[in-house]
């Protein structure tokens, strides 16, 4: 295991209805900018029910930040902060409004021009506003990390950033508030949170074994719980767990001490950018040619996974790990998550324009050898058509 450190000073309030935990957590005379998506947020009361646990506080409302957070929307709610002299941020919704938050709380006290935030990323970010979030769709983790995804339309670029500037204050998790979700949303949260795991766990051994088979457990309980979450979609029970394990995922704690993949992320990000498709399908389509074409630098991680995540043990290495991806599309296929390319009408040509904006913003070298380059992410790509 390699030397590390880790820091997370996030505060987690966990449990059907600790909203009412806000009049504790946010200062009594703070000036509070609520920021959200669509108005699910208002059609389901959660709004509401923030709002009533801000009591008093002066309130400021930002709508509208989108699934995949853009630039061209948080920089309107830049300029509302400083309009109106906002101190503090909360964010309720999912993994974009909190990234976008997290933006927002930078660039509203960054000297210089916030595009700068992202193209360095991060980098440059000295200091940032206080904020927290009310999770309603779990998924990314961003309620307990450093990090953040934005896209800004005008250079198709979603580019993203890691700051210990950006930390939430606190979030709030409360696992009834997912019940209203649509399950397209609950089968994206389910497999973006597997291949954040994934891409954490599947490298190269560096007999890291509390994070080994901590991610194997977590995976396992994804695919124990993910059709759950979809046939039974009141049990408190099972959204409780995926929250948390959503969590988990992107908290660090995984995520110390091993190498680091990320490809299958970079790659989705382009074809997020470019085709306007929910970021957990792009990475579904990624993933699992990923796999197969990095067999041999991933082979001894693979044959783990195999075994003590599916049980995988009979027929020769490559027999193995063949039967391992399967599995791993078998279950996005089966959480309603389509995993080719040519499931959303892309094809060859398709594939040309990623590989244009892959070089264009930079990632030519992915992975966590540094050895996925452009003619691999194109290999990578035509595996999945």
């Amino acid at each position: 295991m390699y030397s590390f450190d880790y820091y997370n000073p996030t505060h987690i309030s966990f449990g059907e209805g600790k909203i009412a935990e806000l009049d504790n957590l946010v200062a009594k005379d703070a000036k509070v900018l609520v920021l959200f998506g669509g108005r699910s947020a208002e059609k389901t009361g959660t709004l509401a029910e923030v709002k009533a646990a801000l009591g008093q506080r002066e309130i400021v409302e930002f709508g509208g930040i989108e699934a995949n957070p853009t630039y061209e929307t948080l920089m309107q709610a830049v300029e509302i902060v400083k309009q109106q002299k906002i101190d503090f941020l909360l964010a309720v919704g999912g993994g974009s409004v909190i990234d976008g938050t997290k933006f927002v709380a930078a660039a509203a006290l960054f000297e210089g021009e916030p595009w700068d935030i992202l193209l360095s990323w991060g980098a440059k970010v000295t200091q940032a506003m206080p904020f927290g979030t009310v999770l309603t769709l779990p998924a990314t983790g961003s309620e307990m990390n450093s990090a953040s995804v934005v896209t800004r339309k005008e250079y198709q670029a979603k580019l993203s950033f890691m700051s210990d500037h950006v930390y939430p204050k606190f979030s709030v998790l409360d696992p009834s508030k997912t019940f209203t979700l649509p399950e397209r949303q609950v089968a994206n949260g389910v497999v973006d949170a597997f291949i954040h795991i994934t891409e954490q766990y599947l490298t190269y051994p560096v007999n890291a074994a509390v994070q080994d088979r901590f991610a194997e457990g977590l995976l396992q309980t994804l695919i124990e719980l993910g059709p759950k979450a979809l046939s039974e979609p009141k049990n408190v029970d099972v959204r409780a767990n995926l929250m948390w394990v959503a969590t988990m995922a992107l908290s660090g704690v995984i995520g110390r001490g091993v190498p680091h993949d990320w490809a299958t992320h970079m790659i989705g990000h382009e074809l997020t950018a470019l085709y306007d498709i929910d970021h957990a399908r792009t990475i579904a389509i990624v993933l699992p040619g990923m796999l197969d074409c990095r067999r041999e630098g991933k082979q001894e991680k693979l044959l783990q996974y195999a075994e003590r995540v599916w049980g995988l043990t009979q027929g020769t290495n490559d027999e193995i790990i063949d039967a391992a991806i399967a599995k791993t599309r078998g279950f996005f296929e089966a959480m309603g998550i389509k995993t080719r390319l040519s499931d959303y009408g892309l094809d060859a040509s398709s594939i040309d324009k990623v590989i244009e904006q892959l070089e264009a913003h930079g990632m030519t070298a992915l992975g966590e050898k540094q050895d996925v380059d452009l003619a691999m992410s194109r290999k990578i790509l035509e595996r999945n058509l």
